[in-house]
């Protein structure tokens, strides 16, 4: 049935000034119709393309291809667009490719099959699409440029904290060391004038009476005199013998030579030369249990037990049990005094130079005689234990292994 004159007239308009090609073909792929765009599209003048294959629109390399993927569309020919996914090319007169979209469709007409393509040309879209994914590439690239510059930022920024921090913890630890230096030299300024002034007084003025005790009936208080002033000198001497020991120990001078010590012996004279330092009726109380010999440096295992006994007559007024013994190879050395004993709130001070306890302010002393003891037990690999109750008294124990010879 034929369509009235003024609709075909409108048909051969919507065909011929589409803005979208449109090419008609037979089963035998045979183009019978095209309009004016897909004429230019493909660099062909008006109904140059009629009767030849559509072949000559499909690029070489795609052809055969092409003719299987036909095939099949003519087994179940239906509209839809043709190639999703794929980036399709078709070939222009003059040989050049540009990428298209092409939709198909078909209808049947006296018993013949006809197909229709709508073809657009979308290079300008293509070029668009690669301009947007490069750009999107650009832009990851930024941001992944800009993440590391923020991470590299972040971690400098990081860096630039933690040594703000270790500046900030070296600066207080030097302040906190001035202060304790400060406090150091306190109180050594005030335990040196106060112990040397008092036994160069006494020596002053012992030396000054003697003159007076001419006659030969006055002998006992010379004597008396002179005891004062030994007795004197040797508290100058312990004072110094102190101080020369921290220096040495300071810097590391002091060195260790193990050798075999009587040990029965060593005890014996060390109770020896304590006895200027014991009051009236006091007395060291010796219970040896222990090796005939034992290897150790014998230097400082003196200078410990000295230390250690003259504090215990010093802060108590009745006898001090010295008890040596051996346990599993080690040499247990138990002091133990009933003075004045240690308050709590003194005893973490105790191993620090020139601390004095509070309730020990009135009795002579350099404050040095714990922290020496301390220190020369590191250096024979030996442990110090203190017990103390206020009033009650101290137990002092020292545990010391036996070297080797050649250490």
């Amino acid at each position: 049935m034929s369509l009235p004159l003024v609709s075909r007239f409108q048909y051969e308009a919507i065909f011929n000034e589409a803005a979208i090609g449109i090419l008609v073909t037979d089963s035998s792929s045979n183009v019978i119709l095209t309009n004016n765009f897909a004429d230019r599209l493909f660099g062909y003048e008006t109904n140059e393309l009629k009767g030849k294959n559509i072949d000559i629109l499909i690029p070489n390399h795609l052809r055969s291809r092409h003719h299987g993927h036909q095939a099949k569309y003519a087994e179940h020919p239906q509209d839809r667009p043709m190639g999703v996914g794929l980036d399709l090319k078709a070939k222009r007169k003059d040989e050049s490719l540009f990428p298209v979209e092409i939709s198909l469709s078909h209808f049947k007409e006296n018993d013949q099959m006809f197909y229709i393509a709508f073809i657009s040309d979308v290079t300008l879209k293509r070029k668009v699409e690669m301009e947007l994914i490069l750009k999107n590439q650009e832009i990851n690239q930024l941001n992944e440029t800009l993440e590391e510059e923020v991470k590299a930022r972040t971690q400098a920024l990081q860096n630039t904290l933690e040594k703000l921090e270790a500046n900030t913890q070296e600066l207080e630890n030097a302040l906190q060391k001035e202060k304790e230096l400060g406090d150091l030299k306190t109180r050594f300024v005030s335990m040196a004038s106060h112990e040397f002034r008092t036994p160069l007084t006494s020596i002053l003025s012992s030396a000054t009476l003697l003159e007076k005790y001419q006659k030969a009936e006055e002998q006992e208080k010379r004597e008396q005199h002179i005891r004062r002033i030994k007795a004197s000198v040797n508290h100058l001497t312990m004072i110094l013998e102190e101080f020369l020991s921290v220096g040495k120990l300071e810097s590391g001078h002091v060195e260790i030579h193990a050798s075999t010590i009587e040990l029965e012996s060593l005890f014996l004279e060390i109770k020896a030369d304590l006895i200027p330092y014991k009051k009236v009726n006091q007395k060291i109380i010796l219970d040896f249990n222990a090796s005939e010999t034992w290897v150790s440096d014998e230097s400082v295992l003196r200078k410990i037990l000295l230390n250690a006994l003259s504090n215990a007559l010093k802060f108590s007024n009745e006898h001090v049990d010295l008890i040596v013994k051996e346990e599993n190879n080690i040499l247990k050395i138990t002091i133990r005094d009933r003075g004045i004993g240690i308050s709590d709130d003194d005893k973490k001070h105790l191993f620090e130079r020139f601390f004095r306890g509070s309730n020990a302010t009135v009795i002579p002393g350099t404050g040095l005689g714990l922290h020496l003891i301390d220190r020369y037990l590191e250096l024979i690999k030996g442990q110090l234990k203190l017990e103390s109750t206020l009033n009650q008294g101290t137990i002092l124990t020292i545990e010391i292994p036996r070297l080797n010879h050649d250490e």
